[in-house]
């Protein structure tokens, strides 16, 4: 027995039931980014991870759930890794590489999940879009609060606008960059993206 403020161990039907939950929303974003929301069902889902397609309400309650999970848990994870990087004491510019780079390396790492967000955000359900925008806006002034140091001659306004303008460059390029043939290293990607942002942010 356990007493109030001691933490239980995870089990491993929990961790089990974790590690599924987190291959059908990989799936999920992969499908959904190759054929949309609308042309995938339940079944094609499940049977991508290997089960059958009411195996997944064990997850969800349904498909609109999956796309709400994939897109509010991509913004919260975005959020919580700024908060990661400046939780670092560090100068306003070396605040701001790092920001880079980790979005950077999100953007390339998580291309499918950018794209359905692009494509799908207007499926979502009112509650579900509402918290992932709050996400997003808090992830934003993250941003806008490191740009305010280093160009203190900007309205915040136009620090928000680079900002966005900053999210556009990096989202795009990864998901486009993705197709057949002559595709460049992710390293080369990351450098090329990390230089244009930044200097897209300070100019």
């Amino acid at each position: 027995m356990t007493s109030g403020t001691e933490v239980e161990a995870p089990t491993q039907r929990s961790l089990r039931k974790a590690d599924r939950r987190a291959a059908i929303l990989d799936a999920a974003a992969a499908l959904f980014a190759a054929r949309g929301y609308a042309g995938v069902t339940l079944d094609e889902l499940g049977a991508a991870v290997g089960v059958s397609g009411p195996a997944v309400y064990r997850h969800f309650p349904g498909k609109g759930a999956v796309l709400a999970a994939i897109l509010v848990d991509a913004s919260r994870a975005l959020l919580d890794g700024a908060e990661r990087v400046l939780a670092v004491d560090a100068t306003p510019e070396a605040a701001l590489r790092a920001l880079i780079r980790f979005h950077v390396e999100f953007a390339v790492g998580d291309a499918d999940v950018i794209a359905v967000q692009e494509r799908e955000v207007t499926q979502l359900d009112p509650a579900a879009r509402h918290e992932m925008r709050t996400l997003q806006r808090r992830y934003v002034e993250h941003w806008v609060g490191v740009l305010d140091r280093l160009r203190p001659d900007l309205a915040e306004e136009e620090l928000r606008v680079r900002a966005h303008a900053a999210f556009g460059l990096m989202n795009s390029t990864p998901h486009s960059a993705r197709t057949p043939g002559r595709r460049p290293a992710a390293t080369t990607i990351r450098g090329i993206l990390e230089e244009m942002t930044w200097a897209s942010l300070m100019s």
